[in-house]
């Protein structure tokens, strides 16, 4: 005899398949259209300290037999090692460049430092660029070096594909985070501007690897956005800093948090309802006790606000459907772009990315405040008026400081995801 079954629905688990999106022109943020990428490029660890890489162009046809791929013949350690360099020999070269007098002693001071405008300096700053150039092409030609007949077929795509005429829309998804943006190629044809050999100018460049994003509901457009400056009070007189929070009151709702106490408790309530964070501190290497420091970044206060903190505050929201973590970041903090030095360190803007953060953007080296104030101010009044993509305004800042500054060090701001990020206002 049959009978029915008592049945008790605590959840509701198709609700995200049950639900349609809404018209284009009130989409919120998290449901808004994406544009298909030209080139995903994915780097993975395979073995010991081996790497693994394989590309496509998803409007392409594949090989018939398989994906563009290959083993490298390069290890992960000589890989980190490389990037590592890179980043130090752009450092050098640039914020740490000083003028000497005849006897080869400083003059105390550092022109790429003192100013974001370099077009009294265009012809040094274009011979180290072109210096700079030539690292970051030597390690892409690192990366991808090797004999194997599977190898060189697969650098010929990946190279020709990178150096073509078109600007690509790239994302690299990748387990071992590389300063993408300041890797270079060798232009076809009888291109000669070096400025467009760096992956950042040629194209719109993302870092992707992170986690599948955990379940959220539906946000809300706003009418304006609303955002959060994090500052180190220090900080708040330097270069443009007053004009970029001036920007933000008056183009944004903006709370301000200059201790981590406030900052940590907006974090830490379900609903973060902020389109963009951004945050104007400084960022360091703290000591663990293992070879490996690991990036936190510090208000006006002692506390250590690091990936592990960060997630702490929000690990009990995770897959909560009621909870919301969406901002795109903008991380404007020495190093906050470079990833941990060590595999096995998580960092912080891949542990916002993993609590639902839509992008995070920030230098990979340290950076100097006179620049970050005009890189921020250039980039937040573009991207608060809601129109153009993270990865959009990316590629054309690097155009524009190159074109109009004569300076490089856009190139040294990545994005970690984001490519599609936007404000998404209510009309």
């Amino acid at each position: 005899m049959s009978r029915d079954l008592a049945v008790e629905i605590r959840q509701n688990p198709s609700l995200d398949y049950t639900a349609l999106p809404p018209q284009r022109g009130s989409t919120p943020p998290d449901l808004v259209t994406r544009e298909p990428l030209d080139l995903v490029v994915a780097l993975r660890r395979h073995q010991t300290d081996r790497l693994h890489i394989t590309a496509f162009r998803p409007d392409e046809r594949s090989p018939r037999t398989r994906l563009h791929r290959a083993q490298l013949e390069i290890t992960e350690t000589a890989v980190l090692r490389a990037a590592a360099r890179l980043r130090s020999v752009w450092r050098d070269l640039l914020v740490r460049h000083q003028f000497t007098d005849a006897d080869g002693m400083s003059d105390g001071t550092f022109p790429f430092a003192d100013a974001a405008d370099l077009t009294p300096i265009s012809a040094l700053s274009r011979r180290l660029t072109e210096e700079l150039a030539e690292e970051g092409r030597d390690l892409l030609d690192s990366l991808l070096d090797g004999n194997s007949l599977e190898l060189r077929s697969f650098r010929s795509f990946l190279t020709d594909t990178l150096a073509g005429d078109l600007p690509l829309r790239v994302s690299f998804d990748s387990d071992v985070y590389l300063p993408w943006p300041m890797l270079a190629v060798e232009p076809a044809g009888c291109e000669k501007d070096v400025w467009n050999t760096f992956l950042g100018h040629r194209h719109q460049v993302e870092q992707t690897g992170s986690s599948y994003q955990m379940v959220q509901g539906p946000g809300v457009a706003h009418a304006l956005p609303v955002a959060s400056l994090n500052t180190d009070s220090t900080l708040e007189t330097v270069a443009r800093a007053p004009e970029v929070r001036k920007l933000l009151e008056e183009r944004s709702h903006l709370t301000v948090h200059t201790e981590s106490a406030t900052f940590l408790d907006a974090l830490s309530g379900a609903v973060f309802d902020e389109d963009v964070m951004y945050f104007w501190c400084h960022g360091h290497f703290v000591e663990n006790g293992s070879a490996s420091p690991h990036l936190a970044v510090r208000l006006s206060d002692d506390r250590q606000i690091d990936a592990e903190l960060v997630r702490r505050r929000r690990r009990r929201f995770r897959g909560l459907y009621d909870a919301r973590f969406r901002p795109f970041v903008l991380l404007n903090a020495c190093h906050s772009g470079q990833a941990a030095a060590a595999p096995e360190l998580d960092h912080l803007g891949k542990a916002l990315i993993d609590l639902g953060a839509d992008g995070v953007l920030g230098p990979q080296i340290e950076i100097p405040q006179v620049f970050a104030t005009e890189y921020a101010y250039a980039f937040l009044d573009l991207y608060l008026a809601g129109g153009s993509t993270a990865g959009e305004i990316s590629q054309a800042l690097v155009r524009r400081f190159a074109r109009e500054f004569h300076n490089p060090l856009a190139l040294t701001y990545s994005l970690h995801c984001g490519i599609d990020s936007r404000v998404e206002l209510a009309s």
